[in-house]
């Protein structure tokens, strides 16, 4: 004997705000996903014919489904990632990359975490400072680049 098959019923008002959720800007992909798994389900389609659909793993389903019936719509978002919350915020980033970018004189590490903590009462280690602004300054070559598609296909010089 088979388990009953997993379905939701949904009300107007429920279906209409994750149809709003779904195209809402903003929204993580995975809960706009949710979203969707919960809409199919209530039209008739099977875990595996979700899964197959938005490519993913029929337990993915069957497990926003629990949580729908579970919590309701706090269900569909991620809970808190766990960890040290972020002790800097952007403007202290872009503090320091102004500060680098006007004055003429080059700065280190220990430098720049001093200059921190002296203006903004923001105390990072030397070795994550060098992280965070590594992040940042590749997150922005990243975004100034041309897209793949856009970009010229350059020939390699071959050297004999």
């Amino acid at each position: 004997m088979s388990a009953p098959r997993l379905q939701v019923k949904l009300t107007p008002a429920a279906d209409k705000t994750l149809l709003e959720l779904r195209g809402a800007p903003g929204i993580p992909q995975r809960t706009r996903d949710r979203a969707e798994m919960l809409r199919l389900n209530h039209r008739g389609w099977r875990t595996e014919q979700i899964a197959d659909y938005l490519n993913c793993q029929v337990a993915t389903v069957r497990k926003a489904i629990h949580r729908w019936q579970q919590d309701g719509l706090y269900g569909l978002w991620d809970s808190p990632r766990p960890g040290r919350p972020v002790t800097w915020s952007t403007a202290d980033i872009e503090h320091l990359t102004e500060k680098i970018e006007t004055s003429a004189e080059t700065f280190n590490s220990r430098q720049l975490a001093q200059e921190l903590e002296e203006a903004r009462a923001v105390k990072l280690s030397r070795r994550h400072l060098r992280r965070v602004l590594k992040k940042k300054i590749s997150v922005e070559t990243d975004s100034a680049k041309p897209s793949k598609a856009a970009r010229p296909r350059r020939a390699i010089a071959k050297t004999s």
